[in-house]
């Protein structure tokens, strides 16, 4: 049985998430909702970009790529938002197109 997580196994906001990280390549994604593990876009998430002068600042090249298996710091992620649930995550810092670092906000039931 092959346990491999792949962009096509994702959920469609999941592969939005992935594509939005490639397509920033470098920079934060801030004040993004999550609902029951989902990324939610609505209201939608502000984008803080870094250029770099003489540094590669498009979007990945995978970012068109249909399927292809996931590096460890998307599973990760995504794993974060299951355990999340309800929340928002402050800032999710991108390098190199993928999750570096996150910030979450949440409520906690006592």
């Amino acid at each position: 049985m092959n346990n491999v997580a792949t962009k096509a196994s994702l959920s469609p906001q999941r592969r939005r998430l992935l594509e939005l990280m490639q397509g920033i390549n470098f920079g934060r994604i801030e004040e993004l909702a999550v609902r029951d593990g989902e990324p939610d876009f609505d209201p939608p998430p502000q984008v803080v970009r870094e250029i770099k002068f003489g540094g590669e600042n498009g979007p990945r090249r995978e970012m068109t790529v249909e399927d292809f298996a996931l590096k460890s710091q998307a599973v990760e992620l995504f794993a974060q938002l299951d355990r999340l649930g309800n929340g928002t995550v402050l800032s999710l810092e991108i390098k190199h197109g993928l999750p570096f670092r996150m910030s979450l906000k949440e409520t906690v039931r006592v």
